[in-house]
């Protein structure tokens, strides 16, 4: 059964950081590209990251750029998103998704995915 399991969602002050995980089952992450998306309360859901299937093209959201970074693991079959100088405004529940593309931005820009996980929450707030 083809299943992603995101982790690492936890409540952090201002300026913290935190390292979401989503880990694949059922099928390898090799030939997908990978996102992450979030929707906060009363707000559509959104792109934040996304990253090739080769791993050689990324897309950032325009607020969460330089102070986020996506990779995937291959051998584990895993993609991570390393959050640092998080803001109250990065409040959201945190989905990772997978799309047979080549093209990361649109998958970002469109929140167009093929599977998605069930999310996981991330509250910043001191």
């Amino acid at each position: 059964q083809l299943q992603l399991v995101e982790s690492g969602g936890n409540l952090v002050q201002p300026g913290g950081s935190l390292r979401l995980s989503c880990a694949a089952s059922g099928f390898t992450l090799d030939y997908y590209a990978i996102g992450w998306f979030r929707q906060a309360p009363g707000k559509e859901r959104e792109g934040v990251s996304c990253i090739s299937s080769g791993g050689g093209s990324t897309y950032y959201a325009e607020s969460v750029k330089g102070r986020f970074t996506i990779s995937r693991d291959t051998a584990n079959n895993t993609v991570y998103l390393q959050m640092n100088r998080l803001v109250p405004e990065d409040t959201a529940v945190y989905f990772c998704a997978v799309q047979r593309t080549n093209t990361v931005q649109s998958m970002c820009v469109g929140v167009r995915a093929n599977y998605w996980g069930q999310g996981t929450q991330v509250t910043v707030s001191s």
